[in-house]
């Protein structure tokens, strides 16, 4: 255990927060962790926001106790996770604005390279639909490289580890129909409403 740690466990509490909050925020800074996550209250619900060394790793609804959301991350990931909300500083100020209207596109950098090949393929090409616009799953599954691929391209939007910011809510069914959404359909209503794509002819 190093001294700085040690310090901060002998702490009075308070102290110690404050103290655990600035190891925290040196480690995943310094990449003394693998990750660091922090949340972010939303109009859809608590969000989970986890950052890497290469950028936003995950961005997921927190429908489950946290503990069990770490818990996941870390057996996928890394178990060197820190709650650090200063590492996603840049995430949640663009996340807020844009569900405040103010902002339609994300500028922040996404670790693009957790993914599998087709996967990442799938997700840049969903990332490349413009605000307030769709496009269906054999479209992506198309500009991804696979055009008969629509239900691969709907399992790897299925599990797009960067809800909104990879915005897989703008594609539909071919009919028009919703399709899926991971966050449920009533959030993937929102978004699109949010962004005005359901009153385009």
């Amino acid at each position: 255990m190093s001294d700085r740690l040690a310090d901060i466990l002998r702490a009075p509490a308070p102290e110690a927060h404050a103290a655990a909050r600035r190891f925290a925020d040196r480690a995943a800074a310094e990449h003394a962790a693998d990750l660091a996550y922090a949340t972010l209250a939303s109009p859809l619900g608590e969000l989970l926001l986890v950052a890497s060394a290469g950028g936003l790793a995950a961005l997921h609804y927190l429908d489950e106790p946290i503990d069990d959301a770490l818990e996941t991350l870390a057996r996928r990931r890394s178990p060197r996770i820190v709650e650090s909300a200063r590492a996603l500083d840049r995430w949640r100020r663009e996340l807020e604005e844009y569900f405040d209207g103010a902002r339609r596109g994300f500028d922040a950098p996404l670790d693009w390279a957790q993914m599998p090949p087709f996967q990442r393929a799938v997700l840049a090409a969903t990332a490349a639909i413009p605000y307030g616009q769709t496009s269906t799953y054999t479209s992506v599954a198309a500009v991804a490289g696979s055009p008969r691929g629509q239900r691969a391209a709907g399992n790897a939007l299925g599990a797009n580890p960067l809800a909104i910011v990879v915005p897989c809510h703008r594609v539909l069914r071919s009919g028009g129909g919703f399709g899926g959404y991971t966050g449920g359909i009533e959030r993937k209503r929102h978004l699109l409403e949010l962004e005005g794509a359901l009153n385009r002819p």
